[in-house]
């Protein structure tokens, strides 16, 4: 349940944060991306270095970071993440934490954040039974704050009692267990489209388009974090495959179509990708040549299967929520709201893919969702990072199935 789910790791100062390095091995041995913030008193005990190699990631820590704060840093890091794990948490961050203090970088993330945390406490037992660090767990739970341990055994400081960092794997455990239980999407099966289809002229050419692919594989990538069973039907892209999902690879839109069906029945299909309108009609067998002074050659188009419209009137395969997208230039909504009426989707998401825009390619993304035929069901998100909007759009596809249950 956690692969491909997004780790932010607070390291905080005590002799147990040496553990956070095996507890970012296991979080990632099992799929999870982690990112970490290192506190002041965290880097007296492990270096960012070592937290960098484990992570793959650049290791945050200084709040006044004139790089990292550019674009808001610490807002970014508390809100990309699907979990906020505090491990160790000293008796010094969760009483910053209770109090709603800023003093670093990992105490603002905290405040900052409107993602879930969890804590694994470890500390000195008198410490723990400390009646300001009772009250200040009592608080920190009365605001949903998950916490794990900390369990008796011999400290650091040779005392025995409660205080202990919980095992990494009862950690891992906590983690696995809160994102099955946040998974509203459990149980149900999805399909994505993503990227170009590129038609063949002859062996060597084709017809094609400009799409990266990246929108939609982060829908993809974005359902499985929900719990969906997702397959992801791509065009040819330059993408690795999300991880977590299955992932069928395709390149002209007959190949997309038929590996489409074959995964029907499905609970919701996002069909992302920028499919050809048109084939070649007659593909040339070897590679066409050019003679000087002879006119180019002449191609045939035939029209491809719609497989947004497809989809949409499948029958009784036909996915409970059909979603599509509006690859635009001009008059978006309006174009949008009439392909979702032509097509039979139920959902389409509109987007204005001129060069201006950068979308196409680009890490970011500025789009329309259009629910229905009133004014009243279009939503015009901000602009904002492709993996931004696949996350959006999974929850909002997750409060519909929640809504019709």
């Amino acid at each position: 349940m956690i692969t491909n789910r997004r780790i932010l790791l607070v390291v905080s100062g005590g002799i147990a944060a040496y553990k956070a390095l095996e507890l970012t091995r296991e979080l990632k041995r099992r799929g999870a991306a982690v990112r970490a913030i290192l506190t002041d008193a965290g880097a007296k005990f492990v270096t960012p270095l070592s937290l960098a190699a484990l992570t793959g990631e650049k290791v945050y820590g200084d709040l006044f970071s004139l790089t990292d704060e550019s674009e808001m840093g610490h807002i970014r890091l508390s809100r990309e993440a699907d979990l906020v794990l505090v491990a160790p948490a000293t008796a010094d961050i969760l009483a910053k934490m209770a109090h709603g203090l800023a003093t670093d970088l990992a105490t603002t993330a905290l405040l900052a954040t409107d993602k879930p945390v969890m804590v694994a406490p470890s500390m000195n037992v008198r410490m723990w039974e400390h009646a300001a660090t009772r009250a200040n767990m009592e608080t920190l739970r009365t605001r949903g704050i998950v916490v794990v341990g900390p369990v008796a055994g011999e400290l650091a400081c040779g005392e025995e009692g409660e205080g202990r960092l919980a095992e990494v794997a009862d950690i891992v455990k906590a983690v696995e267990d809160f994102f099955e239980a946040a998974a509203p999407l459990r149980g149900r099966r999805a399909v994505v489209t993503s990227g170009p289809t590129f038609e063949p002229v002859d062996p060597v050419r084709f017809i094609g388009n400009r799409s990266s692919g990246k929108q939609g594989h982060a829908i993809a990538a974005a359902l499985a974090r929900l719990g969906a069973r997702t397959v992801l039907v791509s065009g040819p892209v330059a993408l690795p495959d999300p991880a977590g999902v299955e992932v069928v690879h395709t390149e002209t839109a007959e190949q997309m179509l038929r590996a489409v069906n074959e995964c029907l029945p499905v609970d919701v299909a996002v069909m992302a990708a920028a499919v050809s309108d048109w084939r070649v009609r007659d593909v040339a067998e070897a590679k066409i040549k050019k003679t000087k002074g002879a006119a180019p050659p002449r191609l045939e188009l035939s029209e491809n299967p719609d497989i947004l419209a497809t989809v949409a009137g499948a029958g009784n395969k036909r996915p409970r929520l059909v979603v599509g997208f509006a690859a635009e230039t001009e008059n978006v909504l309006a174009n949008a709201r009439a392909k979702r009426v032509a097509k039979g989707c139920d959902w389409i998401v509109a987007n204005d893919v001129s060069p201006a825009e950068g979308v196409f390619g680009g890490d970011n993304n500025t789009v329309h969702l259009i629910t229905g035929a009133n004014d009243a069901d279009v939503a015009s998100w901000p602009r904002m990072g492709k993996d931004a909007v696949a996350a959006r759009l999974a929850d909002a596809i997750a409060r519909h199935f929640g809504a019709i249950q």
